[in-house]
């Protein structure tokens, strides 16, 4: 039974993360008028991460991680074919069932996600530098046993077995 004092604590720190997520997201918007980095959307990126992680998938795996709609995922599949000098993907059809759509991730594609992420840690780096070492340790676990809640939520293995 959650105390009245409980639930405001929680309600605070779910404040807290909103805020950090609506900063994050200007900080975000105001780094894409930079380098090349930063040219991919955040649908791109975790369409990206997709493949990063588990290797070749069909279209419809990607968007079903990434959460998105059928034609969405189409318009995002076909900007990582065309964007920069050469592919972030590769698509050929499903030699099993012809019906699907299997996608690669091309060197040029991990370059630009690597790139990506990168840019995006940097700034939290900057900030997470301030934390004293102690405040660090007990920041990453409170992280992982929030992510770990969030990836069991999801039901994404993935995410739960990360370090």
């Amino acid at each position: 039974m959650k105390t009245k004092a409980s639930k405001q604590q929680i309600e605070d720190m779910a404040a807290e993360i909103f805020e950090l997520g609506s900063l994050s997201t200007l900080a975000r918007t105001r780094a894409r008028t930079g380098g090349d980095a930063m040219q991919l959307t955040e649908t791109e990126f975790l369409a990206l991460d997709s493949l990063v992680k588990q290797g070749p998938l069909s279209v419809g795996q990607i968007q079903k991680r990434v959460g998105v709609l059928p034609a969405q995922m189409s318009r995002i599949i076909r900007s990582l074919e065309t964007k920069g000098d050469k592919p972030f993907v590769e698509c050929s059809i499903n030699p099993q069932d012809r019906r699907k759509i299997d996608v690669v991730l091309t060197d040029a594609g991990r370059a630009s996600y690597e790139a990506y992420k990168t840019a995006r840690l940097a700034l939290t780096m900057q900030i997470l530098a301030d934390l004293g070492p102690e405040d660090r340790d007990e920041f990453i676990r409170i992280l992982r046993t929030i992510r770990m809640h969030i990836a069991n939520r999801l039901k994404i293995k993935q995410l739960q077995n990360s370090p």
